[in-house]
């Protein structure tokens, strides 16, 4: 497995890109309520994504059509922003992003409360959360992946929740989707980390059971019982201390 360890020059242009994912998220925030289309949701992604002199890394990606990836509730993965998806509230949304600086990705989802939602669907949005830095907080020079993948794991079955087995976190620097996969749960993976690796992990988990499929648009991924699920992503730097989350505000 042929995995590239990032150059600092690599590293600081991946900053930019992920701080650029941040700013996309962080309107998201301000802007996600009911009424609002997922299209308005993209535009504003585009707008903020090309206001920084950077690419949006899905639009076009194998085809897909748009700069964000928007998930509404039973889609799990990869739903196509509409005009005619109209967030309602009680609603959670999925927001996928990715952004290219000179070269290098940034790329990055959180899964958005439309105004009051559910105390399960507030759990699933917690939990999922919370096992993302667990296994963030795991991700250190000459540790197995195994143990990121068993942290995510173990957060997830603490409150009994479904986890996607088909998708999973993965490499990430001059292309969106580098070695290794990072795989939400156990697989016996001896995959070493390396100082200067940079890798996206990223749990989806689901108020029910874990199996999903693909609608016939070729992309959306929706859960098979139809019951929510949630994606929290960052892209992380391996150190020797400390991991260096890169998409966040810098």
């Amino acid at each position: 497995m042929a995995v590239h360890k990032k150059s600092r020059y690599e590293i600081k242009l991946m900053k930019e890109a992920g701080n650029i994912v941040a700013l996309v998220h962080q309107e998201m925030r301000k802007i996600i309520e009911p009424g609002v289309s997922t299209k308005y949701l993209d535009d504003a992604a585009m707008k903020i994504i090309k206001e920084n002199k950077a690419i949006p890394t899905f639009l076009g990606y194998n085809g897909f059509p748009a700069a964000i990836c928007a998930s509404v509730n039973g889609q799990v993965v990869h739903g196509i922003p509409h005009e005619d998806t109209i967030l309602k509230e009680g609603d959670i949304v999925s927001i996928d992003v990715g952004a290219t600086y000179h070269g290098l990705v940034g790329d990055g989802a959180w899964t958005y409360p439309v105004g009051n939602i559910s105390d399960e669907c507030k759990m699933l949005l917690e939990t999922t959360e919370k096992s993302l830095m667990a296994g963030i907080a795991k991700m250190k020079d000459g540790i197995l992946l195994e143990e990121v993948s068993g942290a995510i794991e173990d957060v997830a079955n603490e409150k009994k929740l479904g986890i996607v087995r088909q998708y999973g976190g993965h490499g990430v620097g001059r292309q969106m989707h580098e070695e290794p996969f990072v795989f939400n749960y156990r697989v016996g993976n001896q995959f070493v980390l390396k100082k200067g690796m940079t890798i996206a992990i990223e749990p989806m988990l689901n108020l029910g059971g874990d199996d999903v499929h693909t609608l016939e648009d070729g992309w959306t991924v929706v859960t098979n019982d139809g019951k929510p699920s949630a994606h929290f992503e960052h892209t992380v730097h391996v150190t020797d201390g400390e991991p260096e989350i890169l998409t966040q505000l810098w």
